[in-house]
């Protein structure tokens, strides 16, 4: 089992300043490593606080010369907003100054907000992600390669900067969609899902629906498919610091549903109003859901959400809203020193078991 940690660079309010978000996402980055985590996963988003982090190729790049061990993974790069030339050009150089450490995380996005700002149909997105994916392992393994799509071209053209991964980095594919996800299983390529901030109920039916796209396509999804799963957890007997955490995860989906869904509203064009909605849960109920609380209770949990799921790989989301940056960092240490290594200990006692019962 792996486990990463997702890095979203949230901005809630202006009491926060843009580099005092980045800085603390390069912070998080090497307490990470520090801490023995495999991943650090940066997400990319545009023109509002959601997320600061506009390119998450060039923050790879950035924590490739501050870190050694850890790999580093988008998560995602929205495709349809990238021109695929220099795309395959980035990924090449950003492998390589690396040293073969880029997970590249793809997507086709879903907020129109951005799309609209680039240029790009927000109802074109699936067929222009679809034609990036034919053009990837072209453009990545080949020598020479062209391609020619409804929406994108390429002439006879050659990467310069090879990557150092053969054939090529391993990639993730993020989506809602069950075709999508298919696609991505049929090529090979891992699968990132969620649950969002929902509980048990709801990874037994994100594990049957991937069990499902897995089937279709021909595959087991224990035996042929790694996909790694974004979860929120905090381990704390203070209850007011686990509640704070909680009172960020639920601003993170206010706004993200808020721009999804179109009602996004804004004073300045800028900093989206947190606005609650008939949906949101309450601070109880994500204490329900999700694994908080003590060191104890939250190994518990993840156990027990690991043996319904069965993931290969858990990225637990750190930055989020205005959380204390100095507590988040001791967060990241403890479960460095204490919860993975108890998680993985657990696993590892439990594993002739199922291999036997795969048998």
């Amino acid at each position: 089992m792996e486990f990463g940690v997702f890095i979203l660079a949230q901005q809630r309010g202006y009491h926060q300043t843009s580099q005092q978000v980045i800085n603390n996402s390069i912070q998080q980055t090497v307490a990470a490593e520090q801490a023995g985590f495999h991943n650090a996963w940066y997400a990319e988003h545009h023109f509002n606080n959601y997320s600061l982090s506009p390119s998450p190729l060039m923050m790879v790049a950035h924590m490739a010369a501050r870190t050694q061990r850890i790999r580093l993974g988008t998560a995602v790069c929205i495709l349809p907003l990238y021109q695929p030339a220099r795309f395959l050009a980035e990924v090449g150089f950003v492998d390589t100054v690396s040293n073969g450490r880029l997970d590249l995380g793809v997507g086709s996005g879903y907020q129109e907000f951005e799309f609209e700002r680039f240029g790009v149909k927000i109802a074109n997105s699936g067929a222009i992600y679809n034609e990036f994916l034919d053009i990837l392992p072209k453009g990545l393994t080949q020598k020479i390669f062209e391609y020619e799509g409804q929406f994108l071209k390429m002439p006879p053209s050659s990467i310069a900067v090879r990557c150092v991964q053969s054939p090529m980095p391993p990639v993730w594919i993020t989506s809602g969609n069950p075709v999508t996800l298919g696609r991505g299983v049929r090529e090979n390529y891992n699968l990132f899902v969620t649950a969002l901030l929902n509980g048990r109920e709801a990874i037994q039916g994100l594990r049957e629906r991937l069990v499902k796209v897995a089937s279709d396509n021909g595959k087991d999804l224990d035996r042929d498919v790694k996909f790694g799963f974004l979860r929120c957890a905090y381990a704390s007997d203070n209850n007011a610091e686990i509640d704070a955490y909680l009172d960020c995860a639920r601003f993170q989906r206010r706004i993200s549903e808020s721009l999804k869904f179109r009602r996004s509203q804004s004073d300045d064009g800028y900093m989206i109003k947190e606005v609650p909605s008939e949906t949101d849960p309450t601070i109880e109920q994500l204490r329900k859901n999700l694994p908080v609380g003590s060191v104890n209770e939250v190994i518990d949990k993840m156990l027990e959400e690991i043996s319904i799921l069965r993931p290969k790989h858990i990225a637990l989301q750190t930055q989020l809203g205005d959380f204390d940056q100095k507590t988040m960092l001791r967060q990241i240490e403890l479960w460095g020193e204490r919860i993975i290594p108890a998680i993985q200990k657990e696993l590892g006692r439990n594993q002739p078991m199922a291999h036997a019962l795969a048998a």
